[in-house]
This record gives C-alpha cells, sequence and structure tokens, in this order.
C-alpha cells in the first residue's frame, strides 16, 4: 500500500511550487473556464435575446455577479465550522454543473434557474479552493506569493478558452457552420457545464494527495451526527436557490441584499476577534482595509463583463492587424491572455526581489495595481481618438489597454488571495477568503450601477455620440483610480505596522 503524504511533507516541498498546486490549478482552471464562459455570455443574452435594455442589463449583470462573489462568504463560513474544504468544494461543483445543465436545456426559459444554481454552487467552490491553497504552505514561506500567481494563471487560462470560446460559439462567430440553426446558445452553456464536470473529475481524482488539508473541522464527532450536519448544509444550500432566482430577477431586492450582507459579516469578523490576541486582530484589521480599497479596484475593473460588453458590440472593429476575431471574445479574454503570459514570471521576479531584498511590500503592489488601472482606462478613453464617424474604433487599442490593466490585476488579485492566508487565524481562513470576495461582490454591484450610469447618459444618442458618452466615463474611472492608487501608496506605512511582520 502506498503511504499517505503528510502535511509537513507537503510543505516541506523542494523547488518552486508543491505538486499539488498543480493538480489545483487544473481543476481551477476548467471550473473558470465554465465561470467565465458564462459571465461573458450575460449582458450580450440579455439585451438580444431576453430584450433588455443596456442600463437594466448592467444592473442585472451587476447583481448576479454580486450574488456569486457574496455567496462565497457564506460558502467560506460552511467550510470553516461544518463541512470543510474538500467536501465544500465538491458540493459547489455539483451545483454548478446543474446549473449549467439546466441553462444548456432551454437558457431563455430557464435563465434565472440556471443562474441560481451557479451562484450557489460558486459559493461553496470558489473561496475552498483558494483556501486549499494557502495550506499547502507554511507561514511566512516567501514562495506564497509564487504560489498563488501561478494558481491564478490556471485561472485565467480557463477564462481565456471560456471566454472566448463561449461567446464566440453564442455569437455564430465560431463554429457556426457547424451549428445548428438556434441551438448555439445551448451548446454554448451546455460547454461549460461539460469543462464544469472535468474540473470535479480532475479534483476527486487527485485530493488524497491533499493529507489532511480541507477535511472536515468535525471530524472528533461521531460520523452519524456529522453526516446530519452535512446533510442540513447541502438541504438549506438548495432551498436558498430559489430564494437567489428571484432576487436576482429583482434587483431591487439586491440593493437591501447589499445593504446587510456587508455590515453583518463585518460584525461577525468583529466578534470572532475576541477569541485571538491583539496582534493577530491587528493583522486582522489590515486584512478589513485590503478588503475596503479591493471594492473600487473591482467596481472600475468589473466593466469588462458589462459596460465594456456593450462598448465592445457597438464600438469595436473586428480584427487585429488583419486578424478577424470577435470583440466580445476579446474582451472577455485579452486579459487572461496576457495573464497567462506574465503571471508566472511575475512571480518569480517577486521571488528573485526578495532575495535581493528590495521585493515591494504588498500595500505598495496594492497601489500599483491601481495605478496600472488608471492607465488602462485611460487607454480606453483613447480609443475615442480612433474612432470613425460611425462611432466604430481600433480593436486592437482596446486590447493593449487590457495589456494595461493585467499588470495592475497581477498586482492586486493574487497578492490579495495570498495576504488573506497570511493575515488571517487558522480557522478563519475561509472565511476571511469568503470576506475577500465579498468585498468583490461590492465591487461587482458598484460596477453594474456605474456601467448602467454611463449607459443612461448614452440614452437616445447616436453611435458617434455613444462612444464619446463611454469612453469619458472610461476617462473619469481612470482619474479615480490613479487618485486611490497614490492614496494607498502613501497610508502604507501605517498599514505595514498593522501587518506584523507580513510581507
Amino acid at each position: 500500500m502506498e503511504k499517505e503524504i503528510t502535511l509537513e511533507e507537503i510543505q516541506n516541498f523542494k523547488g518552486k511550487y508543491p505538486k499539488q498546486l498543480w493538480y489545483l490549478f487544473f481543476s481551477e482552471m476548467w471550473e473558470r473556464f465554465s465561470f467565465y464562459g458564462m459571465r461573458g455570455m450575460l449582458v450580450f443574452f440579455m439585451i438580444n435575446h431576453l430584450n433588455f435594455d443596456e442600463v437594466s442589463a448592467n444592473l442585472q449583470y451587476g447583481a448576479s455577479q454580486a450574488f456569486v462573489y457574496a455567496f462565497t462568504f457564506i460558502g467560506g463560513f460552511f467550510a470553516d465550522k461544518l463541512l470543510g474544504y474538500r467536501r465544500s468544494l465538491f458540493w459547489g461543483g455539483l451545483l454548478m454543473i446543474v446549473g449549467s445543465i439546466v441553462l444548456a436545456i432551454d437558457p431563455e426559459r430557464f435563465f434565472f434557474m440556471g443562474i441560481g444554481f451557479n451562484i450557489v454552487g460558486t459559493g461553496f467552490f470558489k473561496p475552498n479552493i483558494s483556501s486549499i491553497v494557502g495550506r499547502l504552505y507554511k507561514d511566512g514561506d516567501p514562495r506564497t506569493d509564487a504560489g498563488f500567481s501561478l494558481f491564478y494563471a490556471g485561472v485565467n487560462l480557463g477564462a481565456l478558452i471560456g471566454g472566448y470560446l463561449c461567446i464566440a460559439i453564442g455569437k455564430r462567430a465560431l463554429f457556426g457552420d457547424y451549428i445548428p440553426e438556434g441551438k448555439e446558445w445551448n451548446i454554448a452553456f451546455g460547454l461549460a457545464a461539460i469543462v464544469m464536470i472535468v474540473s470535479l473529475l480532475t479534483f476527486v481524482r487527485t485530493q488524497k494527495s491533499l493529507s489532511v488539508i480541507g477535511n472536515s473541522p468535525l471530524q472528533h464527532l461521531p460520523d452519524s451526527k456529522r453526516k446530519m450536519y452535512e446533510y442540513l448544509t447541502f438541504a438549506g444550500s438548495l432551498l436558498l436557490v430559489p430564494v437567489i432566482i428571484t432576487m436576482v430577477s429583482k434587483t431591487e431586492y439586491t440593493d437591501w441584499f447589499m445593504y446587510i450582507i456587508g455590515p453583518v459579516s463585518l460584525i461577525y469578523l468583529i466578534y470572532e476577534m475576541k477569541n485571538y490576541s491583539a496582534v493577530e486582530n491587528k493583522k486582522l484589521v489590515a486584512a478589513i482595509l485590503f478588503m475596503f480599497f479591493s471594492i473600487f479596484f473591482w467596481a472600475f475593473f468589473e466593466q469588462s463583463g458589462g459596460s465594456l460588453s456593450i462598448f465592445a458590440a457597438n464600438h469595436l472593429g473586428n480584427s487585429v492587424a488583419g486578424i478577424p476575431l470577435d470583440p466580445n471574445s476579446v474582451n472577455n479574454s485579452a486579459n487572461s491572455l496576457f495573464v497567462i503570459a506574465f503571471a508566472a514570471p511575475l512571480g518569480m521576479l517577486w521571488i528573485w526581489l526578495n532575495k535581493k531584498k528590495i521585493e515591494p511590500n504588498t500595500i505598495v503592489k496594492f497601489g500599483l495595481g491601481f495605478v496600472f488601472l488608471a492607465l488602462g482606462f485611460y487607454m480606453f478613453f483613447y480609443t475615442r481618438f480612433l474612432g470613425n464617424e460611425n462611432g466604430v474604433t481600433s480593436l486592437g487599442a482596446f486590447a493593449f489597454g487590457w495589456f494595461i490593466i493585467t499588470f495592475g490585476e497581477l498586482c492586486l488579485s493574487p497578492i490579495g488571495m495570498s495576504v488573506m492566508t497570511k493575515l488571517s487565524p487558522q480557522k478563519l481562513q475561509a472565511v476571511t477568503m469568503g470576506m475577500w470576495f465579498l468585498a468583490s461582490a461590492y465591487g461587482q454591484y458598484f460596477a453594474g450601477l456605474l456601467g448602467a450610469n454611463i449607459a443612461e447618459a448614452s440614452a437616445n444618442s447616436n453611435n458617434y455620440e455613444k462612444l464619446v458618452t463611454y469612453t469619458e466615463g472610461y476617462k473619469q474611472l481612470g482619474l479615480y483610480s490613479l487618485i486611490i492608487g497614490i492614496l494607498i501608496i502613501i497610508l502604507s506605512p501605517a498599514i505595514k505596522k498593522l501587518m506584523g511582520g507580513v510581507k
């Protein structure tokens, strides 16, 4: 019989990455194919097949994505308290498969039902696979950031393929000659279901290599009692699906949910802080500050699935350097392509700078993330001056804007996941990771509001006037990003003291 690996053996790995990271890389890659493939279709599908206007589509997009990320807090809570990372991840994957199959059967009739299952499923899947990655490393291991950067490349490899393929198939811009008329969206959503099944099978086949990582926190209880808690959690999450469907379909309910979930989760974290030392609590305060700033980043960045999706459909050409490309697919996948190309080299750069003792601290990296975001949005603004009288501008210049933003994302998002695991006590890691994604939920929510404001300002305009209005909005977002980035860098010494030596 093969000897089971221990946690110590996992964490004492040689080289740059533990082998378990590669297994999680592929599981996350296929899950993100499903998620981003579906996300990239939402606004276009709502406008062109569900007859939503641009304002309503932005609000609906913001609501659905806000619930996706808000539910990661709940998924993290149940993983910490009842299920463990592994069981939560498996259950979430099953729900996502169901949601994708429902959409594949009839995306127009069952749109909100499919979205509901996917929201609850992602809540159980997403924060817990990230938490497992964090547990592969000992506290203070300088290779942690590089590990999360590689993991983030897996996220983006899935997002690249799914983000490009799904909407291109739905629009008949790809494989149109081979797809029966009227079945393109069924196939596009069905593809998301197939790859989610591959993701879950990948995890199930490799989870034995994780030793005790992700096991249920209730191992000390009798099997019957532990299973009762698990079944109650499964049943409760199923009962939540129709509630989520109702709340997502009516965006005014989303408003109330967002007013409540953030303060409640913050109060819960403050309540948990009484169980920890002053040093640990200062680290948690630092984590909350990172969460707060990230809300603004995602509110601007996540225009990608909302207003920038509309911008791509209405204002971008269909080629780069003479190569024919679908503009919506480029909008969905260009960022992911650049992340794949530069995530690992940037991770290696952090390690090299650490050895030279000149690596910028995490707070400065956060600030730089906003600076790059600002420059990228100014590039989107600049496309106005390349447009013709019909309001159609350069797809290449637009893609270059995503190239710049990619470095901002790489300075913030993988580093953010890594620092959440470093700043939180082990027993609170999944909840803290869930709150990190909850901050993303607020970013998504505000992204929808910002996109709706831009769409509303351009109502009753011709296409050239809409180009001017949209790009003016992106210039404003670039200015706000720059101001926030500079503020974070100025505040970095004070935040560093709270972090107590965590880099």
